[in-house]
């Protein structure tokens, strides 16, 4: 896990050192433990004064309202998500890193120029304005943030947000390209990507949920087309979708992608059709088609875990 963004000051620590040495010498056992009681409750009490002070640094009332303002002139809701979840989906427990941590913003190299985020540099053009007007706020959370309230403001759930993401240091804290998914695979694959940072089968189904927001575009992906017929709308459409249509095999012209239209022009990747005829994957997908309160519901818990992945309880705070 990364360090924590508020944290105990090393005075402190030495200071618990020192008077222990000194305890173990003059004072009987329950005068020590007592005196150690006491200073471990004054290091705590100076954390949670830094923490408050460096909660009041940010206006996250203010900071809300001007994402809202710009995902209502600019329609941006789908690629603010996409942003924080590419931002946060490279995670690796067993390698410790990856994660939200802002690295997309060295845009010359590393992950930037991934073609998976291809794109994406629009998102974050977008919100530079931000980043300047609230400069005590990291990348990461700010991409988090900006995810969570273009949810809601397309009448999806609320998520429950905690700051204290720090952002790489340099271009070098990169990860490896190939950690998030790709759209013309199989059921597996998407479970070798999401059983990596720990994800359920239930919350793989959840997450992908999010197609129910925004569109392809092939310059930047190489598969074209809306999930939905409502893409800045988040409801359970692409669920419903999902059964309730036809969808035929194409080739995106130009790309040679393969992906599945219906009627209507609409689209679905091969990992979305996944969903559909994976054994495990289905029962899921056909429960949250007919049930829009329990995809709100496990979609908001694991959007959560997603955004958090790196950072312990300690270590965030909810605003």
């Amino acid at each position: 896990l990364r360090e924590p963004s508020v944290i105990q000051p090393v005075f402190y620590v030495m200071s618990e050192i020192a008077s222990a040495r000194i305890m173990k010498k003059s004072l009987v056992p329950s005068e020590a433990r007592e005196a150690r009681k006491e200073n471990l409750e004054s290091a705590q009490q100076d954390q949670r004064s830094s923490i408050v002070a460096a909660k009041r640094g940010i206006d996250w009332k203010a900071l809300r309202s001007d994402l809202e303002d710009l995902v209502e002139e600019k329609g941006c809701h789908p690629i603010l998500v996409r942003l924080s979840w590419h931002d946060a989906g490279t995670y690796c427990p067993k390698e410790q890193n990856g994660g939200p941590r802002g690295c997309m913003r060295f845009a010359e190299s590393g992950e930037a120029t991934y073609p998976c985020n291809a794109g994406l540099r629009i998102a974050r053009d977008m919100l530079k304005q931000i980043k300047e007007k609230f400069n005590q706020v990291s990348n990461a959370d700010l991409w988090a943030f900006a995810a969570v309230v273009a949810i809601k403001a397309a009448g999806g759930p609320t998520i429950p947000f905690r700051y204290g993401r720090s952002d790489a240091e340099n271009v070098s804290e990169s990860i490896p390209d190939g950690r998030l998914p790709d759209g013309d695979k199989d059921a597996e694959h998407l479970r070798e990507i999401f059983h990596r940072m720990e994800f359920s089968d239930q919350e793989i189904v959840a997450l992908s949920g999010a197609h129910t927001l925004g569109a392809c575009h092939k310059d930047r992906s190489g598969f074209e087309g809306n999930w939905t017929e409502e893409p800045l709308k988040f409801d359970n459409s692409f669920f419903i979708d999902l059964f309730a249509k036809k969808w035929t095999e194409m080739t995106v012209e130009g790309s040679g992608n393969p992906q599945f239209k219906d009627d209507k022009g609409n689209m679905m990747l091969s990992t979305d059709l996944a969903l559909f005829s994976d054994e495990k994957f289905r029962p899921f997908a056909e429960k949250y088609s007919k049930d829009q309160q329990t995809f709100f519901d496990d979609f908001a818990k694991a959007f959560q875990k997603l955004q958090e992945l790196g950072y312990s309880d300690g270590q965030l705070r909810f605003i």
